[in-house]
């Protein structure tokens, strides 16, 4: 046994929408502090090249393409690593996805979209992740909130609605799992430079606001994500359990 309570040799990790962005980051990061990575999405053209991208530094990892959002597929994705022989010791819940408009203009299958997307899936992923490592009698779980998950803006309330349970769903999954060797934690990502907020880095306005209120005057690197990724991956992170990590440049903290 390794004495570095950050190593993650011998460990598994499952990144949800890790063909790119902040998933794939962190799944980088994971292998980086020696994990067996398995990529997911669902456009596989992305999902090789993400796969390429790695191996070039190194790096082999797994890919796993399956929608998130349809149980069926994630059930029958966790068969596939039952029969590979490849139960994640680690679950990273990132997929996501985004919509913005007036609360007035979501339409409920809009509504359903986000929630499922950001939220859902983490339910039905980390239970059938769950099972098998309550089986095992260990596990790290780790959930993707945000900003989100504690403050509201116009145009985002389904993910805003997400977010927060997220939080929520990560302090359930603590509560009923912490005796069976389990530790859920999550991640809160503040401003982060990603495709997702590109509409937010090319608004002029936007920008001046959010350089006034974080407290760091820059946006977050989504690399910055890696190290609270492997260390609630870690051993390091045992008696942690049902919190969030806020990764946000101070904004949470000030007035």
């Amino acid at each position: 046994m390794s004495d570095n309570p950050f190593d993650l040799a011998g460990k598994t990790a499952l990144v949800t929408g890790s063909s790119r962005g902040l998933g794939f980051v962190m799944a980088r990061g994971l292998a980086r502090a020696g994990a067996r990575i398995i990529l997911n999405g669902v456009d596989t053209g992305r999902l090789q090249a993400a796969q390429a991208g790695l191996k070039q530094e190194g790096i082999e990892a797994q890919t796993l393409n399956f929608d998130v959002t349809n149980e069926a597929d994630v059930i029958a994705a966790f068969a596939v690593l039952d029969q590979r022989g490849m139960a994640p010791d680690i679950l990273v819940n990132n997929a996501g996805i985004q919509l913005r408009k007036p609360l007035l203009d979501f339409t409920s299958d809009e509504w359903r979209k986000v929630i499922d997307t950001n939220l859902t899936s983490a339910f039905v992923i980390g239970r059938e992740a769950a099972r098998r490592m309550v089986a095992r009698g260990h596990g790290k779980i780790i959930n993707i909130g945000s900003l989100a998950s504690e403050l509201a803006r116009p145009t985002v309330a389904p993910y805003t609605a997400a977010k927060g349970g997220i939080k929520m769903l990560t302090r359930s999954m603590a509560v009923e799992w912490a005796s069976k060797g389990l530790q859920v934690n999550g991640i809160g990502p503040g401003y982060m430079l990603t495709d997702m907020n590109q509409a937010l880095m090319d608004n002029a306005e936007f920008n001046t606001w959010l350089m006034s209120r974080v407290p760091a005057k820059r946006w977050g690197k989504p690399e910055e994500l890696a190290g609270a990724a492997v260390f609630l991956a870690s051993s390091a992170s045992d008696y942690i359990n049902g919190q969030m990590i806020y990764i946000d440049g101070g904004m949470l903290a000030a007035m």
